[in-house]
């Protein structure tokens, strides 16, 4: 590593500037895992490493200088201005595992802050706009409403799901399911994965032929006609009017129109109750924390007595972190999205009435899913930017390769909690032991 120095002086007694690379190793903290080289021409770290950084315009480190962390380098990533060497842009895994093990940025001391100010100068630091895929920031999002509105939910439920459903076919296979799958081994296939999650809810949620399944946040309506074909009633929500019309055909093509529906709708519309069941896949990371005990509220009020819920989303490992997502997720991702620990959740559950059952933690089963996903990326790169334009692919490629390495690393999890409405005697009507397949 290349230790600070102070900025050499000339023979006509200016003062020298530092290299892109020299500022790197001033703020890295520790040795480069991978090979950096910047336009200026400097580099540093191994020079025969399988994996690098580059850094090819002034416009790329204006966004880096600007917003330092994961936002700076998205922005620089995905407007093209710094490059993953080594990996496919649709799979940057290799470069951020790297990252994640090997680089502990400080933050620079008063003196080396300004020898860095100098080098860089006031035309790199001066604050541009970022690439097109960004969202705006959550001060300035107050015009389309409060948080968690209606409006507003729809708002971000439209950046992220209605990029395009061919691009998400390409991305997700012929399952077209976007959230956890659910593996019986590693070397499982993706679409038996998936398609062994569905029947992991479908039977803890007990269902069978004439009940009736409420699936709210039902993306694409995989779990309505995976409960369809085999004889329940279903009613799907969502929001993305796109998924809705995919849905919608997908259920008239297999002759499933009788059984099932999926409807373009936020759920607090859905005015049907005494549901058999509800289902939550995927769901929740959108609704708001403090929103919780309105939500799962709702839920209990459209079951029947002995009625059960099963509730699937994405948590963090702890319940004493901030629910708010990173900038990257936030401006780029999930516009609004908010974690919190599965403790949080259940309590929640349980405080508007509902009796839990049984949780399992998926986090391992996520990473799998996700490395699957920017496989089917890679593969189909090409018609994807054709589809979407490369940044947006590229956007794809970032979030997923650092989902699965945050899964891999418990920095986030994936919980199930099946809970039940017990009548007013208190008989919950279910066996004394689990009675599904695990």
């Amino acid at each position: 590593m290349t230790t600070f120095k102070e900025p050499s002086l000339k023979s006509d007694g200016t003062v020298g500037k530092l290299t892109l690379a020299e500022i790197l190793d001033t703020v890295a903290g520790s040795e480069l895992p991978l090979h950096f080289s910047a336009y200026d021409g400097s580099s540093t770290g191994p020079a025969d490493a399988p994996y690098g950084l580059r850094l090819k315009t002034p416009r790329g480190a204006t966004y880096l200088a600007t917003a330092p962390g994961d936002l700076g380098m998205a922005r620089a990533y995905v407007s093209g201005d710094l490059e993953a060497v080594g990996v496919h842009p649709g799979d940057p895994y290799e470069v951020l595992k790297l990252m994640d093990e090997g680089l502990n940025f400080r933050r620079p001391s008063a003196k080396e802050l300004a020898a860095i100010t100098r080098s860089l100068g006031w035309d790199v630091l001066r604050p541009i706009a970022p690439p097109p895929q960004e969202a705006m920031p959550r001060w300035r999002r107050i015009a389309e409403g409060l948080r968690h509105s209606k409006t507003r939910d729809a708002d971000a439920i439209h950046h992220h799901y209605d990029v395009s459903n061919t691009f998400y076919e390409y991305v997700l296979g012929p399952s077209m399911t976007y959230t956890c799958a659910c593996y019986d081994h590693p070397n499982q296939t993706l679409e038996e994965a998936q398609e062994n999650k569905y029947r992991l809810v479908f039977d803890k949620l007990r269902l069978s032929a004439g009940d009736r399944l409420l699936d709210i946040g039902c993306g694409w309506g995989s779990m309505v006609r995976y409960a369809a074909r085999r004889g329940v009633h279903v009613i799907g929500a969502t929001l993305s009017r796109e998924q809705a019309e995919w849905a919608q055909k997908a259920i008239a093509d297999e002759g499933l129109s009788g059984l099932a529906e999926v409807r373009h709708s936020d759920y607090r519309d859905i005015p049907e109750s005494d549901f058999d069941a509800v289902s939550s896949i995927g769901l929740t990371e959108h609704i708001g924390v403090a929103n919780y005990p309105a939500y799962f509220g709702w839920v209990k009020s459209k079951l029947r007595d002995g009625g059960l819920f099963l509730n699937h989303c994405i948590t963090r490992p702890d319940n004493t972190q901030s629910s708010k997502a990173g900038d990257f997720i936030d401006r780029y991702v999930f516009p609004d999205g908010e974690l919190i620990g599965s403790g949080r959740i259940i309590s929640d559950i349980q405080n508007i009435g509902l009796e839990v059952r049984h949780e399992e933690n998926l986090r391992e089963h996520y990473a799998l899913t996700l490395a699957e996903w920017c496989k089917n990326l890679v593969a189909n790169w090409d018609a994807c930017v054709a589809e979407v334009g490369e940044g947006t692919a590229k956007v794809w490629g970032l979030y997923m390769a650092g989902s699965r390495l945050g899964f891999e690393r418990n920095g986030v999890q994936l919980h199930q909690v099946l809970a039940v409405k017990v009548g007013p005697d208190g008989n919950a009507g279910l066996p004394l032991r689990p009675w599904w397949t695990a």
